[in-house]
């Protein structure tokens, strides 16, 4: 009989090995050369634009929603419209036109969005289609000198996000994601919490987006979502969960994302819908996807994607400290240490002092977003979008635009966020392997050191 501190002695080494050996099997990730003449775009501001003048790119659900927001929001106009369906069109100009506004509509043609972008009445090209159209009609509006913002997710390839990072750097245009659960009340409030130090240093963050689409499938145009879902794996739609906790975390503005890992379950109520809708595929989106990110700077994200399950919808938003913890879903609240000495009771398994309700809200008053008046909240709340974070976010952008300011997402942060589509895939059909993420700002991540909203002075 061997005996037993051998034994473990020869786990411990098997540990060991199993480690080192997978330090050594990340799969890398190409980060091209940045092209000569190019220079990266952290922290640029393009010639302030007294009056933005917008074409919307895609009228289905949330682009005909943008059309009716933006013609609230001051410093911007909808100059033109665009669909390949001319009722779609027509029916936004009707809006447009019965608040006294006009817009130059292309219509009817699959390449009707090259002659809006080509428009010298486009300032910014806002773009609403379906994902598989979202880089090219960028691209394209970009190269013809327009500023674009994207609805999410703006990319699902690698390829997609480099070919925008470089296009964005090489033609000086913004190129932001249309995030808009970055402007949600809770997320901006834990924000400014996090950036005052309330929650101490935020070690670990959680995001998701789970959220049952049965009722929603047959609502896009053509099928094309649960088509999308069919023939590809991974987590197609992280941003809204990601994009919020990259803010907190500083991801290059101080710290970058280095490793990803994902798991998946089978699909299961994924096939029934595809051939419910006459699709003979073989079905490649896994019901449940999670995916594991670490940082350069030894913090951790773990981010959902379940939108066939009828689990309540959660965005999760978790953020964990070292002296705090905040979270959105199912039930707000925020926990922090408690103060002064206390009896030990082991039956009482949270020492922690946990607010929520009343008590919630007064704490969350003290900490106002910077960019959050009454005002804007107010209208916000009128608007509506989201409950009015989609107002926000449409406000920030002009208000960025008319007074030639940083953005408060750029090029980097739309690739970052949206590469976990690809990686994850690459983890998935490679056994869960860990994956290197590529630095997009090609090592410019530290020349900012903390997320901040930009001001008119």
């Amino acid at each position: 009989m061997i005996p037993k501190h051998l034994l473990l002695c020869a786990a411990t080494a098997l540990l060991m090995a199993a480690c080192a050996s997978s330090k050594t099997a990340v799969i890398k990730t190409e980060v091209p050369a940045r092209p000569a003449g190019q220079e990266d775009m952290i922290q640029f501001a393009a010639e302030p634009i007294a009056n933005v003048g917008i074409g919307v790119v895609g009228l289905g659900m949330r682009g005909s929603d943008a059309v009716e927001r933006l013609s609230f929001v001051p410093g911007c106009h909808v100059a033109a419209i665009c669909d390949l369906l001319q009722d779609r069109a027509d029916a936004s100009l009707q809006y447009l036109q019965g608040k006294g506004l006009s817009a130059n509509v292309y219509a009817g043609e699959e390449d009707s969005y090259k002659a809006l972008c080509e428009d010298p009445a486009v300032d910014l090209v806002y773009i609403c289609t379906d994902w598989l159209h979202h880089v090219p009609v960028a691209l394209y509006a970009m190269e013809h000198g327009k500023h674009v913002a994207i609805e999410v997710p703006s990319a699902e390839t690698l390829q997609a996000c480099w070919d925008l990072v470089n296009t964005s750097e090489r033609t000086r245009k913004h190129c932001m994601i249309l995030e808009n659960c970055c402007y949600d009340f809770f997320e901006l409030t834990a924000l400014t919490m996090a950036q005052q130090g309330v929650f101490g240093e935020i070690i670990h963050a959680e995001g998701a987006y789970n959220h049952n689409l049965d009722p929603f499938w047959k609502e896009y145009w053509n099928n094309w979502r649960l088509d999308f879902n069919s023939k590809n794996r991974g987590d197609l739609y992280p941003t809204h969960g990601f994009g919020p906790v990259c803010q907190v975390l500083n991801i290059h503005r101080g710290d970058r994302l280095t490793t990803l890992v994902a798991m998946d379950t089978d699909p299961f109520n994924g096939p029934k819908h595809a051939k419910a809708a006459g699709m003979d595929v073989d079905f490649k989106a896994g019901e449940v996807t999670m995916s594991m990110l670490r940082t350069e700077k030894g913090k951790t994200v773990l981010i959902e994607h379940d939108v066939m399950t009828p689990r309540p919808y959660s965005r999760m938003y978790q953020l964990v400290g070292t002296d705090g913890y905040a979270e959105k879903y199912p039930v707000q609240g925020i926990c922090l240490r408690s103060e002064g000495s206390q009896n030990v009771d082991y039956q009482n398994l949270g020492g922690e002092k946990t607010y929520r309700g009343e008590a919630l809200e007064a704490l969350m008053a003290q900490y106002q977003s910077p960019i959050l008046t009454p005002e804007l909240a107010a209208t916000a709340k009128e608007v509506g979008g989201h409950g009015g974070m989609d107002f926000i976010m449409d406000y920030r952008l002009i208000y960025c635009l008319n007074n030639g300011l940083p953005l408060d997402m750029d090029v980097y942060d739309l690739a970052e966020w949206c590469c976990v589509a690809e990686l994850s895939r690459i983890s998935l059909e490679n056994g869960c392997a860990p994956v290197e993420v590529p630095d997009f700002t090609r090592g410019a991540w530290n020349k900012v050191n903390g997320f901040t909203y930009a001001f008119a002075k």
